[in-house]
């Protein structure tokens, strides 16, 4: 089961899911201490909390380690869609209210999106 994170979680899953490598405890602290105080172990203890939830991965970098995000920003989105759509009884009826709410470019990008299903994978671009 998917839930939101956290806002501490969140705030460090934003900073991972930003960062082009692997990203240590320490680089996380001090990216955080420039909006706020938080201490080192916070993070470290929120960080292994993620780790152990397996929404990170971790290699050593010397005595520390360097943590990654299991997936990207927008696979965990979709995650978190799949899981509220999942709690309707009619799910036609709750995406028809979601796409109804969206605004025209977002709709636009769905359909773009639902074309590239069907035109199949051969015809579909490269990411």
């Amino acid at each position: 089961m998917l839930r939101g994170f956290g806002d501490l979680e969140a705030q460090i899953m934003e900073r991972l899911w930003a960062a082009p490598e692997p990203v240590t405890v320490r680089q996380l602290v001090d990216d955080l201490q420039q909006g706020r105080a938080i201490a080192y172990t916070t993070v470290l203890t929120v960080t292994d909390i993620l780790y152990r939830k397996e929404w990170l991965t971790r290699q050593r970098q010397g005595r520390a380690y360097a943590y990654r995000p299991v997936c990207t920003r927008e696979q965990y989105a979709a995650g978190l869609m799949r899981e509220a759509l999942a709690t309707s009884t009619d799910h036609t009826a709750a995406l028809l209210h979601f796409v109804t709410e969206m605004p025209a470019e977002e709709a636009a990008a769905l359909r773009d999106a639902l074309a590239e299903l069907d035109a199949g994978p051969d015809d579909r671009p490269e990411p």
